[in-house]
């Protein structure tokens, strides 16, 4: 047996030392545990990684032989191959970063062995969704995920909107989770197994279009939209940044939210032949990263603008997949991990600094005390705008390429996107780092760079959020795109694109793309630096479209009315109607009843012996007569 197998147990080693035994580890020990346990999976995954990048074959293990029952015939069983070993790189080396560096940013939290055994125990969750060998094995990681998520966002559990926000994202998860299950049970009706091999295998004698597969892809789509926070199921995202600011990078923007992503490519046969379902996932990715972008041009919350970049961002990975780009989709799944791992931990960094303060019209002038921190997360604002040569200007350049080539309207909006996410990115970092202090004295004196165990992973990603496009260089520039013949075994003969562009369109696409992106940065700095626009405070009343904005487009509210409010207004007639004059009334009446009866017998308990045996002789009379007459 391989050793691969190990890749996931070391965090979970991590989560029982650390989560038994929290009472007895010192604080400073906790997080060195947890981020070893993650260092050696990292060693593990590359080493695992170098054997494939060397031609050889995908591994697949099984531990044991788990479920036999009826037809089902399931192992506990693991599958390396170039997707999941790509997954594993990025689970695991952005994920010992942010564990590094959440030592110094909780270094002063009471709980802290606890916040260590959660993260090593979402590490382990994630990395058995990402090396599942079958549907059931990648469940269990799926809602493991989603476990470690609900008790990280409420982390912080004395302030009951932070329990509020961890019970959100967990129900709106279940919803999506439902749809996967349900998915599930169709996939072993139709194929008669849950193994990948199998499943996938027997899916190519299937036929485009068939009905049956589209219930399937739809209903794992279901699943993937809870997940990754798509369109309808994306609001819990937002409020999910009540968490600790290291949960958000590694959870909420590099790995968790990207299983959805994962998981569709990991099931591309099965969606390539549901045409329709396809054309789905692409204007619900479309839809969820235009409206995602413009919410986030109105938000003050310095982590809620990531929180909605991470949707559109989400919704960007999901239109790639939907035109049939599944490399694109996964290029920019790990560009992503890059720079937006980089920018909520550089955000980290401003929030340390400035005591807890989250909102950008209190800050300003941050670039001169925090160079390290402003250099980095100017590195990854570069990057998620699209700039050349840096990483997000590769994988975002993929995606409108593949989907100019699917539908050109489509990429007119998606392009309209990008120039927003490059407009709210600019609008933060002029609004945080240049120009003069907006906050408090007290604030500001005690303004100070964070300390190296957190600037060093900020400098590592920002090392990687800047080459990391280099993985991905399309022939038009000279390369080869060794991430797209990497992945070509899973991923390269399902590309549904068969149309090549003409070299002077794919440069007349780039330049277009450059110019408008330019005129986005030029358009944010003349607004907030030259200009030194401050948005409106709290509470004062905006224009129509400026609140409909930074209302959310009122998600929530339609959410409360359709839903929250029917179900507490049923939930109530049923507590007053049913469960008190109900079942209560029925309960408490029998108890009464036995009460009365009670106190009505203990009065013929005189004390008298001649009564006693009176009533004895009486009752035996009785039973004498009974016998006679029956």
């Amino acid at each position: 047996m391989h050793e691969f197998w190990l890749i996931p147990i070391f965090p979970l080693i991590g989560f029982l030392v650390t989560g038994f035994g929290f009472r007895l580890i010192p604080r400073q020990y906790s997080g060195l545990i947890a981020s070893l346990a993650v260092l050696v999976s990292f060693v593990f995954s590359i080493i695992a990684f170098v054997s494939l990048k060397n031609g050889n074959q995908p591994i697949s293990i099984t531990l044991f032989d788990w479920i036999q029952a009826g037809n089902l015939s399931l192992g506990f069983s693991f599958h390396i191959d170039q997707l999941t070993s790509l997954m594993l790189l990025v689970v695991t080396g952005v994920g010992f970063l942010i564990h590094v560096y959440s030592i110094g940013y909780m270094h002063e939290d009471a709980g802290v062995n606890r916040f260590f055994s959660y993260m090593n125990l979402f590490m382990f969750s994630m990395l058995l969704l990402v090396m599942a060998g079958n549907f059931v094995v990648m469940f269990i990681g799926w809602e493991g995920v989603g476990l470690c998520s609900y008790l990280l966002i409420g982390f912080w559990f004395k302030d009951h909107a932070n329990n509020n926000a961890a019970k959100k994202a967990f129900i709106m998860n279940r919803i999506g989770d439902l749809g996967f299950l349900l998915g599930m049970f169709l996939i072993f009706r139709t194929f008669g197994s849950l193994e990948f091999t199998t499943v996938f295998e027997k899916a190519k004698s299937f036929s485009s279009g068939d009905p049956t597969l589209l219930a399937i892809t739809i209903l794992l789509f279901i699943g993937a939209t809870g997940k990754s926070a798509q369109i309808p199921l994306f609001t819990w995202l937002p409020d999910a940044m009540a968490g600790p600011t290291p949960v958000s990078a590694l959870i909420h923007a590099a790995t968790m939210v990207t299983a959805g992503v994962y998981m569709v490519a990991r099931c591309n046969i099965l969606f390539i032949l549901s045409p329709v379902t396809m054309q789905i996932i692409a204007w619900t990715g479309l839809v969820t990263a235009l409206m995602a972008a413009m919410i986030a041009m109105m938000q003050n919350d310095i982590k809620k603008v990531l929180a909605y970049s991470t949707i559109s961002q989400l919704g960007y990975m999901f239109l790639a997949l939907g035109v049939g780009s599944f490399t694109g989709a996964m290029f920019h799944l790990t560009t992503h991990a890059f720079f937006k791992a980089l920018l909520f931990l550089g955000a980290g960094s401003v929030i340390h600094a400035l005591g807890g303060e989250q909102d950008i019209r209190k800050m300003g002038g941050l670039s001169g005390k925090l160079r390290t921190t402003f250099i980095t997360f100017l590195i990854a604002t570069l990057a998620i705008a699209g700039i050349p040569p840096l990483s997000g200007f590769f994988s975002k350049d993929e995606i409108l390429m593949e989907v100019y080539k699917s539908n050109p309207v489509m990429w007119a909006f998606a392009l309209a996107g990008a120039l927003l996410t490059t407009f709210y990115m600019f609008r933060l970092l002029f609004l945080v780092f240049p120009g003069k202090f907006r906050g408090t004295q007290k604030q500001e004196e005690h303004m100070h760079e964070s300390p190296a165990v957190m600037t060093v992973p900020l400098l590592i990603l920002a090392v990687l959020a800047a080459i990391g496009g280099f993985m991905g260089i399309p022939a038009l520039f000279g390369g080869s795109h060794n991430l797209g013949s990497f992945l070509k075994p899973v991923l390269g003969s399902v590309q549904t694109n068969g149309t090549e562009l003409s070299t002077g369109i794919e440069w007349m696409l780039i330049i277009i793309t450059l110019l408008f992106t330019a005129s986005s940065i030029l358009l944010a700095w003349w607004i907030y630096s030259k200009k030194k626009v401050i948005p409106i405070a709290d509470g004062v009343e905006l224009p129509a479209l400026k609140s409909l904005l930074s209302r959310k487009f009122y998600v929530d509210e339609i959410y409360d009315f359709l839903f929250v409010k029917p179900f507490s207004w049923l939930s109530d007639v049923f507590h007053r109607f049913i469960e008190v004059k109900g079942i209560d009334a029925v309960v408490n009446g029998i108890g009464n009843l036995v009460i009365r009866t009670g106190n009505t017998l203990r009065l013929i308990q005189t004390g008298n012996t001649g009564f006693y045996m009176f009533v004895m002789v009486i009752g035996i009379i009785l039973i004498l007569l009974l016998n006679l007459l029956i």
